[in-house]
């Protein structure tokens, strides 16, 4: 029997995947658990008509990532620390900084997607990535000064 699920499930499929199992682990087992429903002309149909809405969204989340990361990359963060002899700085820069930063010029960006890759401890011009979407990525400029 044909079967489409409805979730992941270890070792057997995964969501949205058509597969072909025995009749009785499909009827006693996903259909009843609710992991599988039997392929039919109306269940491959709404799963068509799925697919292409989720892929429809997708894609506009993409171009809208894209958007925002070229108006991100042109924005300079500018942090005021205190430092003390040569220059050393007291703490660094967090994620959380950085995304109330983003957030006091209009962006809503998550602490989970600033991915710090060291510490901010010195004075002067920092890189630092942001995720915004499934493989975009934008570099954000940081300034700390005194």
């Amino acid at each position: 029997m044909k079967v489409i699920f409805l979730k992941d499930l270890k070792n057997q499929g995964k969501k949205d995947e058509i597969k072909e199992v025995k009749d009785g682990y499909a009827q006693n087992f996903l259909i009843a658990k609710g992991y599988a429903i039997k392929l039919t002309e109306e269940s491959k149909h709404d799963l068509d008509r799925k697919l292409a809405k989720n892929k429809a969204l997708d894609e506009e989340n993409r171009n809208q990532a894209k958007r925002i990361k070229e108006q991100i990359e042109k924005e300079t963060l500018s942090f005021k620390v205190k430092a003390g002899t040569n220059d050393k700085v007291f703490g660094s820069i967090s994620a959380k900084q950085i995304k109330d930063a983003l957030a006091k010029k209009g962006y809503s960006i998550d602490k989970k997607q600033v991915l710090l890759d060291h510490n901010l401890t010195t004075l002067g011009y920092h890189f630092v990535t942001i995720e915004l979407y499934k493989e975009i990525r934008a570099k954000v400029r940081i300034e700390i000064i005194k």
